[in-house]
């Protein structure tokens, strides 16, 4: 992979990271539940208010980079680290999202709805861009991907297992911390749960191999190696 390409992947990378955050933007704002990967973290915060969602956040993020690293073992490149400080970087475009759609009114509960699958439609887009770009991946996705990778089964999939069991927990969470009562997940978390990895899945099969397309780039005769240019002009 020569400069120009991998350039090219982190661009496609950071604007994955827009898209996702402004997805999660999205449905935070219907007001119908976070995202499935935050609702743990939000379950914990309400319970240990004395830390913020936010700080929550990063350490559920390490803790999924910690996942990483027990599956892939060796396989694990440092460079994945990165996933911390990007972490940070997806909250400013969460609240940049946040702003964009500030405007948009929710009073009814269609509206609410609305605001959830438009939600699950862009932050799927950004899912499945930042996994074609192939560089580096927040910590969920990451960690779905180590999970698929290591399995061999298809990351839509693995990322459906992945959001419903964060739900799952979640949910578990929040029946032992406040006395069997339901709280930091509702029904956009769960609809989000079973809906975004299919989704991804359909990005993932239309938009792969145009966008992989532009991504590669052709050697010039000057990125060859000397051995190959010899060869050639040999001939």
């Amino acid at each position: 992979m020569n400069k120009k390409e991998l350039s090219k992947r982190y661009l496609l990378f950071i604007i994955s990271l827009f898209f996702s955050a402004l997805g999660v933007a999205f449905t935070k704002h219907g007001g119908l539940g976070v995202s499935p990967i935050s609702s743990v973290a939000n379950v914990l915060s309400c319970r240990f208010d004395f830390l913020s969602i936010g700080i929550w956040l990063i350490i559920w993020n390490c803790l999924l980079i910690l996942g990483q690293i027990v599956i892939l073992r060796r396989k694990f490149q440092i460079i994945q680290l990165l996933q911390i400080p990007l972490s940070v970087l997806f909250r400013v475009f969460t609240d940049i999202g946040m702003k964009i759609v500030s405007w948009i009114p929710t009073d009814s509960y269609i509206m609410k709805l609305l605001m959830v699958v438009t939600g699950i439609i862009i932050l799927a887009f950004g899912v499945s861009l930042s996994v074609i770009a192939n560089v580096i991946l927040n910590s969920g996705e990451a960690f779905v991907k180590a999970i698929s990778d290591t399995t061999h089964k298809q990351f839509g999939n693995v990322k459906i297992a992945f959001d419903v069991g964060c739900v799952a927990a979640s949910v578990i969470l929040s029946l032992i911390f406040f006395d069997f009562k339901i709280v930091g997940a509702r029904e956009g978390t769960v609809i989000s749960a079973f809906t975004v990895g299919l989704v991804v899945k359909f990005f993932n099969k239309h938009l792969q191999q145009p966008i992989s397309s532009l991504l590669t780039t052709q050697s010039t005769e000057a990125e060859l190696p000397a051995s190959n240019l010899n060869r050639s002009n040999a001939r």
